[in-house]
């Protein structure tokens, strides 16, 4: 089912939105209800020049008819060390996990794309982590990939709304790829 699938991909520090962000772990032991898996469709997905974190987004659906999408973030999580003589590209040993799942309803389905658009960050220069502040009373959290070619941050507002923007290096600055907003929610 889905939590079963949510609880074997996901990281042990993965976070949901309930509207507040919770650990994965808390957000199944909290889940009461039937064990409803949908369908899922990428339709964009965004790679680190590493390779080692990416990021996809597309749309959802329930057997019921409900509609949606999500942005689920991904890391390689190494579960050995790499060989002395294997190259700086070698990932090694290990699986994708997800560490970010952000997503919500709609009310008009997502476009499904002809083709799933994807891009790696460029290699070139030397990006740099960005530094922000949360407005006041928010939550918020920025992440990197270990080359700080793909980066993230969500927030999540006092009123329960929030956001999460994906940014890619082009090689000289960052390219915003993914900015979604999800409505003030009362819990």
């Amino acid at each position: 089912g889905f939590r079963a699938a949510q609880r074997e991909t996901g990281a042990k520090d993965a976070i949901v939105f309930l509207p507040q962000p919770t650990v994965l772990a808390d957000a199944l032991k909290a889940n009461n209800g039937p064990d409803v898996t949908p369908k899922w469709q990428p339709h964009k997905a965004f790679m680190s020049c590493d390779g080692r974190t990416g990021v996809t987004t597309g749309a959802w659906q329930l057997p019921d008819g409900k509609t949606g999408y999500f942005t689920t973030v991904w890391q390689w999580h190494e579960k050995g060390k790499r060989p002395k003589r294997a190259p700086a590209s070698f990932i090694g040993d290990g699986e994708w996990k997800w560490i970010v799942d952000h997503g919500d309803s709609l009310a008009t389905p997502r476009t499904t794309p002809e083709i799933i658009e994807t891009r790696v960050a460029s290699c070139k220069g030397q990006p740099s982590a960005p530094l922000s502040a949360p407005p006041e009373g928010a939550k918020m959290k920025m992440g990197l990939s270990r080359d700080q070619s793909l980066n993230y941050s969500w927030v999540v507002m006092p009123d329960n709304s929030r956001s999460i923007v994906v940014r890619l290096w082009n090689g000289s600055g960052f390219d915003t790829v993914i900015s979604d907003k999800v409505a003030a929610v009362v819990p």
